[in-house]
This record gives structure tokens, sequence and C-alpha cells, in this order.
């Protein structure tokens, strides 16, 4: 066997080992996010919005001719396996990324990609940094920011809930902690309202029994919390048993049927944002009949924006003419590209026009849009 043989023969074997599959002629994209897990009910949605994409375009003839072929990679929504997870898919030759779910792994894997030239769009990350550094200008999100989400937060929880005393809590991530110090801000700009306490909890902890003595304490009538639902569920379940009744305010970190599930009872009542409900939309009732068609459920959060992110991409590539990044980055800020949101195209730092948050709460166990 030829030399050159003998290493295309290795480079498959490797790229087989490390769970990615390739065909020839094809243009890859990864898709990168928790598929197991924890936050794992956040990147399997996203994962299949992406495959029912991609099958879509595929059977009209790939985009330009050209058949799409999406490789699959775990994060687990960890940064020390993002970087892993980035040096894979860009030494399997993607030209392209859907993904990460989480800020932190993103954050973590978009060096990588940045130096590599491939395009990253996330349906779910949202630290503000992520676009307004300007250190990523390979990014891109089908989500609003942080700030505009702790925007939404706030004026609810003054405007609506009419609270005087807040305790805002974080889990003191990217994500959690960079929500919750807008919040704190925007509170203490607003000047009608205190913030009584401003602490991160350790996220996985078991006990969060002294950070609820301190909300007693500190009078709070309603906890504004940056994090995801595995630690909110627990810290609402703790505020029960100990029979505070204060109010529970939190992010699309939350806003999953997970938390639902983990919390019972003790959800009902709890508000946290989310992008608004397009159910309505024709693109949002075909790919979620798609989903429930082949998983027999309702799909969950982020599954219309990760659609929204792939026929972006895909409808980026086509308008190019090409899937170099240059060029469908080009494309993704000069054309509108109908989503479930609607028309949305893409600012010069990679924000989605046409897309906000609003917010839910959990009544008789079901989210429902409120404001």
């Amino acid at each position: 066997m030829k030399s050159g043989m003998i290493l295309a023969v290795l480079v498959g074997l490797l790229l087989a080992t490390a769970g990615i599959t390739t065909a020839a002629g094809a243009i890859k994209i990864g898709v990168a996010g928790a598929h197991s897990g924890d936050l794992a009910s956040y990147g399997l949605p996203s994962l299949k919005a992406a495959q029912l994409v991609v099958k879509d375009v595929n059977a009209k003839g790939g985009v330009n001719g050209t058949p799409l072929e999406l490789l699959v990679e775990d994060d687990v929504c960890k940064p020390e396996i993002a970087t892993n997870t980035a040096t894979k898919l860009v030494s399997a030759g993607v030209k392209a990324v859907i993904g990460h779910i989480c800020s932190g792994a993103t954050k973590a894997a978009l060096p990588i990609y940045r130096d590599a030239k491939v395009l990253v769009i996330s349906p779910s990350a949202t630290t503000p940094g992520l676009t307004q550094s300007g250190e990523y200008p390979n990014f891109y999100r089908t989500i609003a920011a942080d700030n505009t989400q702790a925007r939404t937060l706030v004026d609810f929880s003054l405007g609506s809930l009419k609270v005087k005393k807040i305790a805002v809590l974080h889990d003191k991530g990217d994500y959690g902690k960079g929500l919750a110090e807008y919040a704190k801000t925007f509170i203490e700009q607003a000047g009608q309202a205190e913030v009584v306490l401003f602490e991160g909890i350790t996220p996985g902890a078991v006990d969060y029994s002294a950070v609820i003595q301190k909300i007693k304490r500190s009078g709070a009538e309603a906890v504004l919390f940056g994090g995801y639902h595995p630690e909110a569920s627990k810290i609402v379940g703790q505020m029960r048993q100990k029979r505070l009744t204060t109010l529970f305010v939190s992010d699309d970190g939350v806003k999953d049927d997970t938390f639902i599930k983990v919390a019972g009872k003790d959800a009902e009542g709890v508000y946290a944002t989310g992008p608004a409900d397009v159910s309505n939309n024709p693109i949002t009732k075909e790919y979620r009949d798609k989903f429930k068609k082949a998983e027999g459920t309702d799909p969950g959060a982020f599954f219309d924006n990760a659609v929204a992110a792939t026929l972006a991409l895909t409808n980026a590539m086509v308008k190019a003419g090409s899937a170099e990044p240059e060029a469908v980055a080009k494309a993704l800020r000069g054309n509108e590209v109908a989503t479930p949101f609607g028309n949305i195209k893409f600012d010069a730092k990679g924000e989605p026009v046409g897309i906000g948050f609003t917010i839910y709460q959990v009544r008789n166990g079901q989210f429902v849009q409120v404001h």
C-alpha cells in the first residue's frame, strides 16, 4: 500500500475513533453541545433541529448541488471538554459549527474556531461579550444577549411584580454571573428597588440552606437567579421546604420542562425568560411536527433557535454560492432568511435582528407566556 493511501486510512481510523465519520465531497458542519449530562435537555433538541433542517436541504439537492454532512460532538456544556470538541471538529474539516449551547463552553471553544476561520452560530449562548468584545468575528447567534435578557427580567420584576427588595443569585459561571451582574446594575440604575443580597452559589451542591437563610434574613420579596435548571430546582424546592414564599424569577437556562419535572409542585408560580412564543409561525409548526413525528414528544428548549441557526447558515451558503467562511459571513449579514422567528438577519457583531425575550410563568405544570 502506498504511503498516501496508508495515511488516508490512518486518518479515517482516527476520525472514526473520535466519533467522526465523513462523506466524500460533502460540506461538513459541526454540531456541538450538551448531548449527555444534566443539560442534555438543551443540547439534544438543538441537535435534532440541525438534523431535520439538513435532511430537508439534502433532499432538495444540498447546497448548490453539494450535500451537507453533520459531524456531532458532545461537550457536556463543560469548557474544558468544549476545547477538545472544537479541536476534533476543526481537524475533521468543518466549515461551520451549530453550537455550542452553554456560554462558558462556547467561549472556551471560540478561539480555536476563530484561528481556523470556522464560522460558529449558536442557538443559545447569550453572554454579551461573545459578540461585543470584538474578539470573535466568526461568531453569530439566534438568541438575544444577556443584557437584553436581564433588562427584560428587571423591567418585569419592577414594573409588573412591583417588588422593592430583590436577592440576586448566580451560579458563578459565564452565563449566570454575567446575567446577574447586568440585572444588579439595571436594578440600581432604576432606583425603584434595592438589591438586598448578591451572591454566587456552588453548582452541583446538594444543600443550599445557607443561602436560603440569607434570603430570608434579607427580607427579599423576589429572588432573581442567573443559572441553569438543576440548581434552580434545588433552590426553589428548599425555599418551599423552609416555607419561604419569596417569588422566584429566572432566565432561559431555567425555562425548560426538565425544571418542572424535577421541581414538581414547587415549580408552580416560577417566572423565567425565553424567546417569544412562535408556535403559530408556519416554519415553527413544520419543524415541531417533524420532531414530534420522529421522537414522539414535543421539542425542548432552544429547538426553534437551532432551526433558525441551521436555516440561516444553509441559506447563507446558498446565497454566497460557497461554503467558505468569509463569503458565508457576508451573506449572513446581508440577507434575510425566513425562520421560526420571522425574517431575520445579523448585524455587524453577529447579533440577530428581530429576536428578543419575553416572560413565562409555570402554571398547572406548564410554562405559559405572561408578558
